[in-house]
């Protein structure tokens, strides 16, 4: 899984899967899923992300029961 955030379209793009986008849906405004040709979910493209993220140039990974912000 790769998350990139590009400055200059301020797109945020969480990709599942590096495989070929058969299919796109603008899911609700602003909020694109993209599909593989199985239909199976490859990436989710958040546009905006300034306005819709906390702070689209940082990710944090955690595995479930050690997020610090849930502690």
């Amino acid at each position: 899984m790769r998350v990139v955030y590009d400055e200059t379209t301020d797109t945020l793009t969480v990709i599942l899967r590096d495989v070929p986008v058969a299919e796109s849906d603008e899911e609700k405004p602003g909020i694109i899923l993209d599909y593989d040709v199985g239909g199976n979910l490859v990436s989710i493209e958040v546009l905006d992300a300034s306005m819709r993220v906390e702070d689209p140039r940082s990710v944090i990974v955690a595995k479930k029961g050690t997020d610090p912000f849930t502690q």
